[in-house]
């Protein structure tokens, strides 16, 4: 017998615990005439504009001769009925019969009244402990694309957490030390102090209540001059437009505020965050060598003209 590995082990050794904790082991679910993937189908058709069963097959990932003779079952027992498709051929939407949509309610009321009781036989803090863990598995397996974007204005306990994770993420991903977090933290620490609320502004991505994203807009050393600081993307919500959204909020806000140019200061080792600037308008229009955080770099001074008269001499 091979070693397992750690990782694979305590996978497993969930998937045993859930799947008898929440009945997914019993022939039938929550004491209802219908097993586990009969009920996904039958959540699926109650809860989509009537789906071909091709749509149903891919959703759950169902292979086409399973979905075929469930579904076939279910017509037998009066549970669905299929109809033309506006364009004709073989696309047949299936939809629930009324006794199928009687038998749906009955089925989530068990489910409901099940997860009811396991959640109400914990303690608080563990209901509470597993309720977020559910989530954060959820988040993992869900594609952040198909999640909703919130931009929001900082909360207290933000701006710690903003300076955390970008320290924790330049750290691992460009092996920079301490000193950005230094940075970082006083970049913030005179954002709070020198605070103008006719010209600056915050942005806060969220999906699903968890930040994965900000960016800052702060007054330039010239008059009509703004400057973009600390954006940052987390791994798992890029290449969704995130960052685009949180450089766009601030274009608009330099803008709205009568900002004639934006201006920004990264490294060309932040490639994606150089795309970010480039697809915006911003110009590069200055870099040079430099040792910070413990690295050789190079720092790239980047421009947006905002079209708000006459640049700054």
């Amino acid at each position: 017998m091979t070693d397992e590995h750690p990782d694979i082990a305590a996978l497993r050794a969930f998937n045993r615990l859930y799947t008898r904790r929440l009945g997914l082991l019993n022939a039938h679910l929550d004491k209802s005439p219908f097993t586990l993937t009969e009920a996904r189908i039958l959540y699926e058709l109650a809860h989509r504009t009537p789906p071909t069963a091709a749509e149903v097959m891919r959703a759950l990932d169902l292979d086409r001769g399973q979905l075929s003779r469930t579904l076939k079952r279910f017509a037998g027992r009066g549970l669905v009925e299929t109809a033309g498709h506006p364009e004709g051929g073989r696309r047949r939407p299936v939809s629930l019969t009324a006794a199928g949509r009687k038998a749906f309610a009955g089925l989530e009321r068990s489910a409901r009244q099940a997860m009811g009781s396991l959640l109400d036989g914990l303690p608080p803090d563990q209901r509470k402990g597993l309720v977020s863990a559910v989530k954060d598995i959820t988040r993992i397996f869900e594609p952040a694309s198909a999640r909703e974007m919130l931009l929001r204005d900082p909360k207290p306990g933000d701006l710690g957490w903003i300076t955390h994770r970008q320290a924790v993420l330049y750290a691992e991903e460009y092996g920079w030390n301490g000193d950005y977090e230094a940075l970082a933290a006083r970049i913030l620490a005179d954002f709070v102090q020198s605070f103008d609320p006719a010209h600056d502004a915050a942005w806060v991505a969220e999906i699903d209540g968890r930040v994965v994203g900000s960016v800052f807009l702060v007054r330039g050393d010239r008059p009509r001059l703004g400057k973009l600081r600390l954006l940052y993307v987390e791994p798992e919500a890029r290449g969704v437009g995130v960052g685009a959204r949180l450089v766009d909020a601030c274009i608009e806000r330099a803008r709205a505020v009568g900002d004639e140019r934006l201006v920004l200061w990264t490294n060309s080792v932040l490639a994606a965050a150089r795309r970010l600037y480039e697809r915006a308008g911003f110009r590069l229009v200055d870099e040079a060598p430099h040792h910070s955080f413990g690295k050789d770099l190079v720092g790239q001074t980047w421009e947006l003209d905002l079209g708000n008269g006459p640049a700054p001499n």
